[in-house]
């Protein structure tokens, strides 16, 4: 297949570099990491952790060509809202058995580069006994986790929310190294029904700045989540003004933490009108306002843009996706989506191991789709009812 032939050529970090079975390396400082001299202050400024040349191996790793990342770090109980649409109890057994079924897809590694698990997961074996991070490496899928803790109310602000998770979060992300894990993922939002006021912004912008340096003091790929929530009857012109003053922040904050870009990847939004919205928008609208977007707040520097799906059904997120990449573009531009992978999935499954290989099926169908869409060549053939469906849920929380 042609995006196996792009895999092959492509830079990418060795399994033994980021984890072989249970055994860890330490990584020893790095030539890479950069020292800028401010001449007023004559202040010396490391602009990059330790792990600098393997934070760029990994970035390039995960952003390798006709592939993307599954996102399947939902918490014990947004995975529980998954195991009830099904009839399912929400137990750590039930966890197991659908985690496993994720994981362990054959060939899944040939469209996916990077698989986001929440903390239960990084530690949790297969039904078979064997540890999930070590089934993810085999398929030569850097395993990586999610590390905020969550949003809360944001005191002082319109109804908005803040990410919190910074307190601990430096030993946290060393221990999760160890544990294999090589990227991380904090999500921030943004409503803009709700404003989206200055104050809420800035909170946003600067968590996930800091997230961003402490996760590659570590050794870890942060994966920098600015969502701009679906939510709304805006059109898309107001999407891309609120998104543009966001990233805008997002980025002068991660300068200003000395975060570096070749070592991080950015999950954005899509630019879409909201989900209440009267007027629709094309795919090619869709790519022509995010394409805009990217080209205008996102240096060239960044190795990969792994957009979400944020609600939109699976054959929208694919067609989408597909329209970004009719030219060629100065980064990786794919997909880090959760239920527009998994949606199906989890419905062919329905929790009964009889249905586990027509759901991993389904799986591998879904995650090819959107490693054609990668390379800007889905068609949309064959699609099924189901991946019609939308996903948005006013209000949703994770």
């Amino acid at each position: 297949m042609a995006s196996t032939s792009l895999l092959k050529a492509s830079p990418v970090l060795d399994k033994s570099e980021w984890v072989k079975g249970q055994s860890v390396l330490f990584r020893q400082p790095s030539s890479a990491s950069l020292v800028l001299r401010n001449r007023a202050t004559s202040l010396t400024v490391r602009a990059a952790s330790s792990y600098a040349d393997e934070l760029v191996k990994t970035a390039k790793t995960i952003a390798s060509p006709g592939r993307g990342i599954l996102a399947m770090d939902e918490s014990n109980a947004t995975c529980g809202k998954r195991l009830d649409s099904i009839g399912l109890e929400n137990t750590e057994a039930s966890r197991q058995a659908y985690r496993t079924l994720l994981v362990s897809a054959p060939g899944l590694g040939q469209y996916i580069s990077g698989a986001i698990l929440f903390e239960e997961t990084l530690y949790q074996s297969t039904t078979e006994g064997k540890k999930m991070v070590d089934v993810l490496v085999e398929q030569n899928i850097v395993p990586g986790i999610k590390v905020d803790k969550g949003l809360v109310p944001l005191v002082g602000s319109n109804n908005e929310s803040w990410c919190q998770g910074l307190d601990g979060l430096a030993s946290r992300t060393a221990a999760y190294y160890q544990q294999g894990a090589r990227f991380a993922k904090w999500r921030t939002v943004v409503s803009i029904p709700n404003g989206p006021s200055a104050l809420a912004v800035k909170e946003a912008a600067w968590g996930l700045a800091r997230y961003a340096a402490i996760s590659q003091d570590s050794g870890l790929v942060p994966i920098v989540e600015p969502e701009i929530l679906l939510d709304g009857e805006h059109d898309i012109d107001r999407t891309y003004d609120v998104a543009e003053k966001v990233w805008a922040e997002v980025f002068f904050y991660l300068a200003q933490n000395n975060v570096m870009f070749e070592g991080i990847l950015l999950k954005p939004s899509m630019v879409t009108p909201g989900a209440e919205s009267k007027d629709r928008a094309t795919p090619e609208q869709v790519a022509s306002y995010t394409l805009k977007l990217l080209r205008n707040r996102v240096p060239p520097a960044v190795p990969g843009i792994m957009f979400l799906s944020g609600g939109q059904s699976e054959l929208e997120a694919t067609l989408n996706l597909n329209a970004m990449n009719q030219a060629p573009n100065p980064w990786h531009v794919s997909f880090s989506y959760a239920r527009a992978l998994q949606n199906t999935c989890l419905k062919t499954w329905g929790g009964r191991p009889e249905n586990v290989n027509a759901a991993q099926t389904t799986l591998l169908t879904r995650a090819k789709a959107n490693s054609l869409a990668q390379l800007g060549k889905y068609t949309g053939e064959g699609e099924s009812e189901e991946a019609k469906e939308g996903m948005f849920v006013k209000g949703y929380t994770y």
